[in-house]
């Protein structure tokens, strides 16, 4: 599976921006697919996943209830949409694939974008 990630920007906080995960392969509903970001400075941090079906979503606390991930199997595209945007939602955001049938880390990832909020 091959991963890439899009629709970083700068944006106002407490603005909305869309991120884009699109995969290739034939098999990308049998992929959960996980976002992570990376702050300058700070360790890779968990966002969320969905699994592939779409019908099961994880979300870490610090964005819960205003971040939404959802996919379109259709079209092979994981989406990330990001409300209520906070200056500390700064970071490059990645997305990353693994089998449903697999736990932990994740074996596939895409190229990171960019998105920076300004306060």
């Amino acid at each position: 599976v091959q991963l890439q990630a899009s629709g970083g920007g700068l944006v106002q906080a407490g603005n909305s921006l869309r991120l884009s995960c699109s995969a290739s392969g034939r098999t990308f509903s049998s992929y959960t697919i996980g976002w992570f970001r990376q702050a300058p400075g700070k360790e890779r941090e968990y966002v969320g996943r969905i699994n592939g079906s779409g019908g099961s979503t994880y979300y870490v606390d610090s964005v819960k209830g205003r971040f939404t991930i959802s996919r379109d199997n259709v079209k092979n595209t994981v989406y990330l949409q990001m409300n209520s945007l906070k200056f500390e939602d700064t970071a490059i955001y990645y997305c990353a694939a693994r089998l449903d049938m697999s736990v932990g880390s994740y074996d596939y990832w895409g190229q990171g974008t960019l998105v920076t909020v300004s306060s």
